[in-house]
């Protein structure tokens, strides 16, 4: 499809395209790259609600994956490395020369999505992964649809089939700041994630593969805190998985979210046994964001739902196997109020 308006064009000689929509009092921006949320607005809220850019250039060299949808395997995988059916499969290393990291250094965030369909309150974006790419076995198909719904809820729909047993994991990965855009940090935001259990990580951020509970640790979310209420070297421990279930199952609350000055809340509900809280310790953009705002540590955080990292190499993990004749189906939304 050919609406929306160019973005601009990437190294490659290719035009990006963005899709406005609109529907439950949100505005969303969608880029064909990565399929992106550049920017999102809730109605008698002036900044955005999440971090992005103004051009296709920063996105091309961003390292922070901001508003993209990263695969085939979000989050990280040990060693790059892992056994499906017998068959070890090697994948790109691009975390610290040692590990995947979202997919690898030309994931789902680094290509041109196909704009399938496009209405007032939604979009739906495609994009073929061959077999081989990345080193992760059989072709994939996967779709991407953004609707905006009554009330303030920006749904994600994820799905994909494989031509052969191959592993599947996606996530939405937006930065939000729900009080001035990401011109200050989300440090003082009020949060409550419904998880009694965590992973524990070790240096490189990879799990240990133990299951440990969130008790008397500074990863108990179960009571509304905070985010820098523990200090910010407690903060700086923020990337890692909490664990809602064992698999995947119907839509529910995973967290609540209240921006410290705004009093915008946003829930996060999704289908997924996992939710990776990341606060954005680590920003340094390659440019200004939306309006010019210097980003910087803390500016957003994410809330990334997922099957657990590390998932192929942890029989006991939930599992993110996809084969042929099943389809994998994610849901996430977001849901947006006024104070």
């Amino acid at each position: 499809m050919k609406d929306g308006e160019v973005f601009g064009t990437t190294q490659a000689g290719e035009d990006v395209r963005r899709f406005t929509i609109r529907g439950g009092g949100l505005t969303a921006n969608i880029i064909g790259l990565g399929a992106i949320i550049q920017d999102l607005r809730l109605a008698g809220h002036d900044a955005p609600l999440v971090l992005g850019y103004d051009s296709l250039e920063a996105y091309e060299t961003d390292t922070h994956y901001f508003g993209a949808v990263v695969g085939r395997y979000a989050n990280r995988i040990r060693d790059g490395r892992f056994v499906l059916d017998g068959t070890r499969h090697s994948l790109d290393r691009n975390f610290l020369g040692k590990h995947m990291l979202h997919g690898g250094v030309d994931g789902f965030s680094r290509r041109p999505w196909t704009v399938a369909l496009h209405g007032r309150d939604f979009v739906t974006l495609s994009l073929h992964d061959p077999a081989g790419a990345m080193g992760f076995p059989g072709a994939l198909d996967v779709t991407c649809t953004y609707r905006l719904k009554i009330p303030g809820t920006l749904s994600v729909e994820l799905t994909a089939t494989a031509d052969e047993p191959t592993v599947c994991n996606l996530t939405q990965h937006s930065y939000f700041n729900l009080d001035d855009g990401g011109a200050g940090d989300i440090l003082g935001h009020r949060m409550m994630i419904h998880a009694g259990g965590y992973l524990p990580v070790d240096r490189e951020l990879i799990p240990t593969g133990a299951v440990e509970p969130v008790d008397d640790t500074v990863f108990d979310f179960r009571q509304v805190r905070s985010v820098g209420v523990a200090g910010d070297q407690a903060a700086t421990s923020y990337d890692v998985n909490f664990c809602l279930s064992a698999s995947r199952g119907p839509l529910r609350q995973a967290t609540w979210v209240q921006g410290a000055s705004s009093g915008v809340e946003m829930e996060v509900w999704t289908t997924e046994p996992g939710l990776q809280l990341y606060v954005g310790q680590h920003i340094a953009p390659v440019a200004p964001g939306l309006h010019g705002v210097a980003y910087r540590a803390f500016s957003g955080f994410c809330l990334e739902p997922q099957v657990w990292p590390d998932a192929p190499n942890r029989p006991y993990f939930p599992q993110a196997t996809l084969l042929p004749g099943e389809v994998y189906h994610h849901i996430t939304e977001y849901r947006f109020r006024l104070p």
